[in-house]
C-alpha cells in the first residue's frame, strides 16, 4: 500500500486491527442475522429435524449431532432460557454465549443444571434487580447473545432424530416478566434451508460493525478501538457513509485481514498437538484457561481471538471434557491441502474415544463445508470398512477413488483443511500416547 496517501493508509492499517479486534462480535452478527433471514427472531429456537448438510453455511460444523441456535436481547429486561431435564434417549451440550463469543455457562450433564434441567436467568448490563428463586443468574456484559447446542443422540436415525426434535421443543426462551403466563416460543425447522451465517470479507463489514455499535453495550475494555473506528466513519449515533474510493480500500483491508487470520490459525498460532505431525489444536496456548475471554492480567489476546473466530463459531467453557478437536491444513510434507489433489488419512486402530469419532473438510477461506457437495465428512457410528490392523483409510479429493472406499469430496479451486473430533476424549489422546497420522498426498 505504499502508493497510498498517508491518510488512506491510516484508513487501511486502522481497517486491519478493527476487523481483527471485532470478528467475535460480528461472526455473531452473521449467524444472527442468518437466523432472521430464515424467519426466526430473537427467543425462537432454530433446529434441525435431520442432519445438517452443506447448506448451514457457519465455521466449522459437524454433520453427526443435530444443532439447536438461539439468539436474545436483554435491551428489554431479563430473559429466561429453559434447559430441559436430560432423558436416558437425549441429553444437550453447548453454551449459552454473550455476543463476544464469551462464554456465560455451560448447560446439560456439563453445566450448571448438571443435566438435570434449569431456568438460566440471563441478565443485561445494568440490571440491580432481585434474583427469582429456582433461577440460575447469568450476568452479561452485553444485551445480545446466542447459543449453538447439540442433543445428544445415540444414532442419526430417524427415530433418534425425532427423539432429538421432540427433546429440543422443551427449550424456551421468554423475558423474565411474563414468567407463568402463556406465551409460546417459536420453533424454526432449518434443515436444508440456506443459513448464510459466514462473514463478510469486505466493505460491507464496516457497515455492520456500525450498526452493532449502535445496537450494542459498550465496555471501556474496548474504547481504544472503537476510537480506531471513526477513522473509518463509524461512531455512535453518526449514520455510517462511505464514498467508494473508501469502499475500495476498505474492500481490500478486509480482505487481506482474512489472509492474515489463515495464516495465523493454520500457520503456527496454535502450536501442533504432536511435536512430528501436522495437526493443532483449536486454541492458542493460554485461551483455554482464560475460559475463551482472551483477557489476562496484562492484555486481551486479540490476534488469537481475532484468528480462532474465523475458524470456529463457538466456545465452550468446559471444553476437552465431552469433545476435542484437531485441525490440519497441511499434509505430511507441510504443503497446503489444495482442493484439486488426492489424499489419504490413515486413522490408527483403538481411537482414545468414549463415544465416537469424525472427519469432517472445511473451505479454507470460509472455514465452512464445501458448496454443492453430497456429504462433508465421515464418522465412527457409520459401519467403516476397517484394515485387517484395525486401521481406517479416509480419501480426499475432488472425486472417489475406485472401488469401495471411505471418501470425502473436495472442490479443485479451493484450499480445505481437516477437523478430527474426538467425542469423550480418553486420556491417551492428550498424554500423546496415541498419535494421530498425518495426511498424505497421493502420488
Amino acid at each position: 500500500q505504499s502508493d497510498l496517501g498517508i491518510n488512506d493508509r491510516a484508513v487501511y492499517r486502522r481497517a486491519m486491527e478493527v476487523v481483527n479486534w471485532s470478528q467475535p462480535l460480528m461472526s455473531f452478527r452473521a449467524m444472527r442475522d442468518a437466523f432472521f433471514a430464515l424467519g426466526g427472531d430473537f427467543n425462537d429456537v432454530g433446529y434441525f429435524s435431520e442432519l445438517q448438510n452443506w447448506k448451514f453455511q457457519v465455521a466449522t460444523p459437524n454433520s453427526t449431532t443435530p444443532y439447536v441456535v438461539t439468539f436474545w436481547n436483554l435491551k428489554g429486561g431479563p430473559i429466561v432460557v429453559e434447559i430441559p431435564a436430560s432423558t436416558k434417549d437425549v441429553g444437550i451440550f453447548g453454551t449459552l454465549m454473550d455476543s463476544w463469543q464469551r462464554p456465560l455457562e455451560d448447560v446439560g450433564a456439563k453445566g450448571k443444571d448438571g443435566g438435570q434441567g434449569g431456568k438460566y436467568l440471563l441478565l443485561p448490563p445494568e440490571y440491580r434487580g432481585p434474583i427469582p428463586s429456582g433461577h440460575i443468574p447469568l450476568h452479561s456484559t452485553t444485551y445480545q447473545g446466542f447459543s449453538i447446542l447439540r442433543p445428544i443422540i445415540a444414532s442419526a436415525r430417524a427415530e433418534d432424530l425425532a427423539k432429538a426434535t421432540s427433546f429440543v421443543k422443551g427449550i424456551k426462551l421468554y423475558p423474565l416478566a411474563e414468567a407463568g403466563k402463556t406465551a409460546t416460543t417459536k420453533y424454526v425447522d432449518l434443515y436444508d434451508k440456506n443459513y448464510e451465517g459466514i462473514t463478510k470479507w469486505d466493505a460491507s463489514y464496516f457497515q455492520g460493525l456500525s450498526e452493532m455499535l449502535q445496537e450494542e453495550n459498550i465496555e471501556e475494555r474496548d474504547l481504544g478501538y472503537w476510537g480506531m473506528a471513526t477513522t473509518l466513519g463509524i461512531e455512535k449515533d453518526v449514520p455510517y457513509r462511505a464514498d467508494e474510493g473508501r469502499r475500495k480500500l476498505l474492500d481490500a483491508a478486509a480482505a487481506e485481514a482474512l489472509n492474515f487470520f489463515v495464516h495465523q490459525f493454520h500457520g503456527g498460532l496454535v502450536p501442533p498437538h504432536y511435536k512430528d505431525r501436522q495437526w493443532t489444536g483449536v486454541a492458542a496456548p493460554g485461551i483455554l484457561e482464560s475460559g475463551f475471554t482472551y483477557i489476562y492480567p496484562h492484555k486481551i489476546a486479540v490476534d488469537e481471538r481475532g484468528a480462532t473466530y474465523y475458524g470456529i463459531c463457538t466456545s465452550i467453557k468446559n471444553y476437552g471434557s465431552g469433545t476435542f478437536y484437531l485441525f490440519a491444513a497441511k499434509d505430511k510434507d507441510g504443503e497446503w491441502l489444495e482442493g484439486g489433489n488426492a489424499y489419504k488419512l490413515t486413522v490408527p486402530a483403538d481411537v482414545p474415544v468414549r463415544d465416537f469419532w469424525s472427519v469432517e473438510a472445511y473451505d479454507v477461506q470460509t472455514a465452512a463445508w464445501f458448496r454443492d457437495v453430497s456429504h462433508t465428512g465421515v464418522d465412527s457410528n457409520e459401519k467403516l470398512d476397517k484394515n485387517s490392523d484395525g486401521t481406517v483409510d479416509v480419501y480426499l479429493g475432488p472425486s472417489a477413488p475406485e472401488g469401495k472406499v471411505i471418501w470425502i469430496p473436495t472442490k479443485t479451486d479451493r484450499r480445505f483443511f481437516i477437523a478430527f473430533r474426538f467425542y469423550g476424549p480418553e486420556p491417551e489422546l492428550f498424554s500423546r500416547m496415541w498419535k494421530l497420522n498425518d495426511i498424505e498426498k497421493m502420488r
